[in-house]
């Protein structure tokens, strides 16, 4: 059984780099220091959310139909993958998102005070967004 390589250091949080690669089949090994790559070092969640967005070439409202999620949920897990890449991002953009939360947020309330979906229905749909 293999095991996905850490990509932080269990005690101060670091990037770890790759000090040593061997050949499974004749025994070589080749020491040095690697840089694994980038998407390595993604938690299994975020690296499950870039194979559907990637399967869904990008398209939100596909990702968000696959996952069962809201817009600003997606939005919130892509922010996720850039910061995690190494990448800003913008504060305008999470300021959007922000705002479209709220609309949303806003939406759900509106349908529960109508009648049309209940408590729980509406607690479930705020907790994902």
């Amino acid at each position: 059984m293999k095991y996905k390589a850490p990509g932080k250091c269990p005690v101060c949080g670091e990037k770890l780099t790759i000090t040593k690669l061997g050949c499974p089949k004749c025994s070589t090994a080749i020491e040095g220091n690697f840089q694994p790559c980038e998407f390595c070092r993604l938690p299994e969640e975020d690296l499950e959310f870039v194979k559907i967005f990637i399967k869904c070439r990008g398209n939100i409202k596909d990702v968000e139909k696959e996952l069962g999620i809201s817009y600003p949920t997606v939005r919130g897990k892509l922010d996720s993958v850039i910061r995690g890449l190494g990448f800003e991002v913008l504060v305008k953009e999470t300021m959007k998102e922000n705002e479209e939360k709220a609309t949303v947020r806003n939406e759900i309330l509106e349908l529960l005070s109508k009648g049309e979906i209940t408590p729980k229905e509406a607690t479930e749909r705020i907790k994902n967004l």
